[in-house]
C-alpha cells in the first residue's frame, strides 16, 4: 500500500474574479450573433403580421355573411 503525499501547506490564494471579461465575452458573443438574430426577429415580424392580417381577414368574412 502506498503513502499518500503529505498535504500542501495551505496558503491564502485569491482566485481570480469569475465575473472578470463576462461583459466582453458576451459583447463579441452578441456582436457574432448580430445577423442572426436580425433575421429571426424579422422573420418572427412577417409571421406575425401575416397571422394579424389572416385573422383580420376572417373577423371581416364572418362580419359580412
Amino acid at each position: 500500500m502506498q503513502s499518500k503525499p503529505p498535504a500542501p501547506a495551505t496558503t491564502t490564494k485569491t482566485s481570480p474574479d469569475p465575473r472578470k471579461g463576462t461583459v466582453p465575452q458576451a459583447l463579441s458573443w452578441i456582436r457574432r450573433r448580430r445577423r442572426t438574430a436580425a433575421t429571426h426577429l424579422l422573420r418572427g415580424l412577417c409571421y406575425g403580421i401575416g397571422t394579424g392580417l389572416a385573422g383580420l381577414a376572417f373577423w371581416w368574412l364572418e362580419q359580412h355573411l
